[in-house]
């Protein structure tokens, strides 16, 4: 369903007051992690270390006083060190290539959502053909403030909605506070509804846009809608109609 715009009032300003301090402190964040490259850099490292303690071992046991010979168990303390280690890289090794092949698998399957609808967590609205749509859950019914802000920190709209209890939708229109028609891309959003005592509570959201494209990071893969990027494990629904 589509909610209404409430008259204004003065819980409905504090919710708005709330939803633009949570829309105007967003940020962006990178993802970031380490792959197979990382671990094979260290396997290599590791190996060469291991042979270079070979060689030193070696060189001792040939250069050694007969009278006197080297104590045994403390290099082959040495040499079991190294192999757990270096079996340990090698694990971590096959645990990079299972990512990169699980990253893959989700990248055909991120393919061909591409052209659908999709409704997914976000906590930015994209702008698409001058629509943008925001689902959310409200606790019970009642004011709910929305606001949308751009990747600058400026205000685009404040929106006062009446809410029913339980699935509701929001559509933007792509127009800001004064009728303008703002340009498609990604808009940090906050959904705020109120809660016991005056107090008031941020609500998550998803938002659902048409599938315009994949892309494959470090260790995941993303779907873009339009000028919004969001994990593939974002994705809540996928409406190829």
């Amino acid at each position: 369903m589509t909610i209404s715009i409430a008259p204004a009032a003065y819980q409905q300003s504090q919710l708005t007051a709330a939803a633009n301090t949570a829309a105007a402190g967003l940020t962006s964040t990178g993802a970031s992690g380490t792959g197979a490259g990382a671990a094979g850099s260290a396997l290599g490292q590791l190996s060469s270390n291991y042979n270079d303690f070979l060689t030193m071992l070696t060189t001792q046991l040939r250069n050694q006083d007969p009278s006197s010979p080297m104590n045994s168990s403390q290099f082959t303390s040495e040499l079991v060190q190294f192999s757990q280690v270096e079996q340990q890289m090698s694990t971590n090794q096959s645990l990079g290539q299972l990512i990169q092949l699980s990253r893959a698998g989700d990248l055909t399957q991120a393919s061909a959502m591409l052209g659908s609808k999709v409704t997914a967590t976000a906590k930015q609205i994209p702008l698409q053909n001058g629509t943008g749509t925001i689902g959310f859950n409200a606790p019970s019914a009642g004011p709910v403030a929305i606001a949308i802000y751009n990747s600058a920190g400026q205000q685009i709209l404040d929106s006062a909605v009446n809410a029913t209890q339980g699935a509701n939708s929001w559509t933007w229109n792509g127009k800001d506070a004064s009728g303008a028609t703002v340009p498609d891309g990604a808009y940090n959003a906050a959904v705020v509804a109120a809660g016991a005592n005056g107090s008031s509570t941020t609500l998550p959201f998803t938002v659902t846009g048409t599938a315009t494209g994949v892309t494959s990071g470090t260790n995941s893969v993303s779907l873009d809608l339009g000028g919004l990027s969001v994990p593939f494990s974002a994705v809540q629904s996928v409406n190829k109609g």
